[in-house]
């Protein structure tokens, strides 16, 4: 997402290299309560449902919403009775949306299981809280001006408090997963098995801390947790991110011989910051020109570090920055996404979630802000939320406690967002139930990967727990870091 906790090049980053799957070959069968619809990218008929929700679940008779959802049913006919609910992320994606490539994703697995896709309340066809989006070839200036996204973010807020269903206090995650219980519920599953990326992990471990009883098995991949003040933590993991660039780059013969001051220079650049430069437009082509601040160049470099694939051409693009050329640097920030209508952010929903969960506890975060991100994208937050409607959150909803189910936690070492110390910390929280998986040279989610799609498979299929979470996921470890971009023109070192 763009100017957002999570950027879209994250949500399609998570996604990204998804193998085709699906068949035409379903049987004819009747659901009752749901009606045969086709959702983009599904090959097969799925089911949708839909729910009538309290908005306020303490005022059942009041205002109600309409809370949709999917089931992309299972191509064996003698299926099996704990169907995989998914999560999105964001906080304010579209599980709905996603469900071509989280259909191919789960493939395996929808041989034998039903795969449930929620819109949370506030995203796709839920209640949305949509904001109006910048076209794509708007002008840089405005979304390189942190001040006009503030500005639009409070109109929206205000905008949004005019619908039937715009009291924004209670779009949080805690009521939203007595939601997700409902549609279990109105499935007739006893139990399901969770699965969630990113904003989607606090969605699991919210739903395993009401509904224990309620959950089989639990993945969780790249792993936000509700104690985790995200907008104080984004600088500290971008930072450790963007250092571990420079180290690669410095350990990499032929890196360090193209880019011998990339640190210094990247400083330098930096230091020098807010100025006029003239920005090619990577959409239109045409030359603007732009008051360069240093949010605005950060965002452009965050947006890479997802996916080490991108984040090998920093090195490049980082130079031909401090040598005044941006070209790289807005290629690789839009390089991802692309514009996709899956990927887009209910920024009210997204807001209305961080600013009553996350910001009340900023003052008392821990994470020491980065060397170059320093308090920005926080102090950012902390203007949007000052006018923003703030839900009541349960003291519970900040504690973490032992996994009910066999809990397999994933982290790509990459990750500047969801690095691996917040997984390690939720795995010894959960106990003697959770396992946690890192993928050394991974960025954010790492369930796209083939290798770690099979462990997925196998752990949420195995019999037990105890089988689970014997599951090898050694090769996880053998997934190399892409070495840095050399151009294609380039002949030999500069």
């Amino acid at each position: 997402m763009k100017n957002s906790l999570i950027p879209r090049a994250a949500a399609a980053g998570l996604l990204a290299g998804l193998l085709s799957g699906g068949t035409d070959a379903l049987a004819a069968e009747s659901r009752p309560g749901l009606q045969a619809c086709r959702l983009s990218g599904v090959t097969h008929e799925a089911f949708c449902g839909v729910l009538r929700r309290p908005l306020d679940p303490a005022k059942p008779q009041g205002t109600q919403i309409d809370l949709h959802y999917a089931v992309l049913p299972a191509l064996a006919r003698n299926r099996k009775p704990d169907p995989v609910l998914f999560f999105a992320g964001g906080p304010g994606q579209s599980a709905m949306a996603l469900a071509g490539p989280v259909g191919r994703l789960l493939t395996r697995l929808s041989n034998r299981r039903d795969v449930v896709l929620v819109d949370q309340r506030g995203t796709g066809r839920s209640a949305p809280l949509f904001c109006d989006e910048l076209p794509p070839g708007a002008p840089l200036a405005e979304g390189a001006d942190p001040a006009r996204l503030v500005a639009r973010m409070q109109a929206c807020g205000a905008q949004l408090q005019k619908l039937p269903h715009g009291d924004l206090r209670h779009y949080t995650t805690w009521v939203a997963m007595q939601d997700a219980d409902a549609v279990r519920q109105a499935l007739g599953a006893a139990q399901v098995n969770v699965v969630g990326g990113s904003y989607g992990t606090r969605a699991v471990l919210e739903y395993m801390r009401q509904f224990p009883q309620q959950v089989r098995r639990a993945v969780i991949d790249g792993v936000a947790p509700p104690d985790m003040v995200l907008p104080a933590s984004f600088s500290t993991d971008n930072q450790a991110a963007l250092d571990a660039v420079f180290a690669a780059c410095e350990a990499e013969a032929d890196c360090r011989r193209r880019h011998p001051a990339l640190r210094a220079g990247f400083t330098a650049l930096l230091a020098g910051l807010p100025r006029q430069a003239t920005l090619v437009h990577p959409l239109s082509g045409r030359p603007e020109r732009v008051t360069l601040t240093r949010d605005f160049l950060l965002g452009l470099v965050r947006g890479p570090l997802y996916a080490p694939a991108l984040a090998s051409a920093l090195p490049q693009a980082m130079d031909d920055a401090a040598a005044g050329r941006f070209e790289g640097l807005l290629g690789l920030a839009s390089a991802l996404g692309g514009g996709s209508r899956a990927m887009r952010i209910a920024e009210g929903m997204h807001f209305s979630v961080v600013c009553a969960e996350d910001l009340p506890r900023l003052a008392q975060a821990a994470d020491a802000p980065g060397a170059d991100f320093g308090n920005g994208f926080a102090a950012q937050y902390r203007r949007i939320c000052e006018r923003w409607p703030r839900g009541a959150v349960p003291a519970a909803f900040y504690s973490l406690p032992p996994a009910p189910a066999a809990t397999l936690v994933l982290s790509g070492g990459a990750d500047p967002v969801t690095p691996p110390r917040h997984g390690e910390r939720v795995a010894k929280a959960l106990g003697a139930k959770a396992r946690h998986v890192v993928v050394p040279q991974a960025g954010h989610g790492v369930m796209a990967l083939p290798c770690v799609r099979d462990v997925l498979f196998r752990f949420i299929d195995a019999e037990t727990d105890d089988a689970a979470l014997q599951i090898d996921a050694d090769c996880a470890r053998q997934i190399p870091r892409p070495p840095a971009f050399v151009p294609l023109l380039a002949e030999g070192p500069p």
